[in-house]
């Protein structure tokens, strides 16, 4: 019981050391890359960084992970312009001596089109510790259902 009284004391009286978000209610933002032109490809993955960073809110703090929850359907129909389809390279490492790996935008929409809306996404977050906190409330799916219905996301349109 002293050990966590002082481990609090040395925290500033919160147990990771940060003040809690205040007016933070967790809302649920739904956004349809169909809805999306194909110029608005990245607007996507922009407009959910900047949700799950809590930019859009009052009390935007830089250094508290504030954001909110985002639902990003129909991952398979995002849309690039020009020839990114073939030119556009994602490359990863096996952790093996000469382990890099290539695979095209192309093969990527077809094995995972998931995991390049989360690639994009989260290059546009900040790269530090919250990063990983603000993803963990990033949910992605490749077709129109998704297991959220009961939290009434509020949706997100394109103009």
């Amino acid at each position: 019981d002293g050990q966590e009284q002082d481990r609090l004391r040395l925290h500033g009286g919160y147990v990771d050391g940060l003040p809690p978000c205040v007016g933070c209610a967790g809302t649920r933002y739904l956004v349809c890359c169909r809805s999306a032109s194909p110029l608005q490809g990245y607007g996507v993955a922009a407009a959910a960084a900047s949700i799950l960073r809590g930019k859009h809110l009052p009390t935007f703090t830089p250094n508290v992970d504030c954001g909110d929850y985002v639902i990003i359907v129909n991952t398979d129909k995002a849309v690039l312009t020009g020839k990114k389809l073939d030119q556009k390279m994602y490359r990863y490492h096996t952790g093996y001596v000469g382990g890099l790996k290539e695979i095209t935008y192309r093969e990527m929409m077809e094995k995972k089109p998931e995991e390049v809306v989360m690639h994009a996404v989260s290059g546009m977050l900040c790269k530090n510790k919250l990063r990983s906190k603000m993803m963990t409330r990033l949910r992605v799916f490749a077709g129109p259902n998704h297991g959220h219905e009961a939290q009434n996301p509020e949706v997100l349109n394109f103009k």
